[in-house]
């Protein structure tokens, strides 16, 4: 029998000096983290916080301004750590980039993903794209940290699964004039909490001013206003398909505000009058609009 205890102290202190390099390897690598925007959530809230309404078509968002707002924050927070990417998820009719979603997915270290929106402009898939990329980067060890923007409650399971794999999650919200925009579940779950105030968001938002029409402009006609109904029809119909329009049939004659307020807004353009305040001409604007989409059914 070899009593000698030289060998197997040997082995101890390789054991040990491979764990030392181990370590100090880890130690080198550097924490990483991301930022989860709901453009969804940001525009509502921003919109209504700095411009004093929802309604995008109503305020500018200098996106690539505010991200690098976003990140500059995160870097603040996330000291020792870098930068993975911002992930920016918004809607799109057949998920098809606007320009201003086009514009963004060039910016640098920007990911846009993109969910659908039905005839009522609400957000389809985006929650679930969310809980996607958060739970595979954490299962992946690809973030320790995640920065997400947003407020809705079908958020909670992205922030258990990305948890569950050992990421941390921090909620970023926006100021709300009244009350909250956050859910109240959302708010429980997460790792922290911060508000973003009016101040962060003043430089990047502003609200557009209103085009006038000339008050001494010829009235149309109700065929002319018909005409143009019509027009907007097969331009809604075309960019959005069939399937939006099964949804919207079944309102007839009634239409969704968002779309009747899209409606409004692009035929006054096209006429260059305004028709606020003119029931017939809003009526005839209608009938055209549905004359239009009823005929293609």
């Amino acid at each position: 029998m070899n009593d000698d205890p030289a060998p197997l102290s040997a082995r101890i202190d390789r054991t040990n000096e491979l764990l030392t390099r181990m370590l100090a390897e880890v130690a080198k690598t550097p924490s990483t983290h991301a930022i989860f925007v709901d453009a969804g959530y940001l525009y509502a809230a921003a919109g209504r916080l700095v411009a004093g309404t929802e309604d995008r078509r109503a305020f500018d968002l200098d996106a690539e301004g505010l991200i690098e707002a976003l990140i500059d924050r995160a870097r603040t927070i996330f000291a020792d750590s870098r930068l993975l990417r911002v992930y920016w998820y918004d809607g799109a009719r057949r998920r098809i980039h606007t320009a201003e979603q086009q514009t963004i997915a060039e910016l640098p270290d920007v990911k846009v993903r993109l969910g659908n929106l039905n005839a009522n402009n609400q957000q389809k898939g985006v929650d679930s794209l969310i809980r996607s990329d958060l739970e595979s980067l954490a299962r992946h060890r690809a973030i320790s940290d995640a920065a997400l923007l947003g407020g809705d409650e079908d958020l909670v399971s992205a922030v258990e699964a990305a948890q569950g794999y050992g990421a941390r999650v921090h909620l970023w919200g926006i100021e709300a004039p009244e009350g909250r925009n956050q859910a109240e579940p959302l708010l429980w779950e997460v790792d922290s909490q911060r508000t973003l105030d009016l101040d962060f968001f003043k430089p990047y938002v502003s609200r557009r001013a209103a085009v006038p029409y000339e008050a001494s402009a010829t009235r149309p006609t109700r065929e002319d206003v018909r005409f143009v109904g019509a027009r907007i029809a097969a331009k809604w119909l075309g960019e959005r398909g069939r399937a939006a329009l099964q949804e919207l049939l079944p309102g007839h004659p009634y239409l969704p505000g968002s779309v009747d307020q899209d409606l409004l807004v692009e035929a006054e353009g096209l006429l260059q009058y305004s028709l606020r305040g003119q029931a017939d001409l809003r009526r005839a604007l209608r009938d055209g609009f549905w004359e239009h989409l009823q005929g293609q059914y």
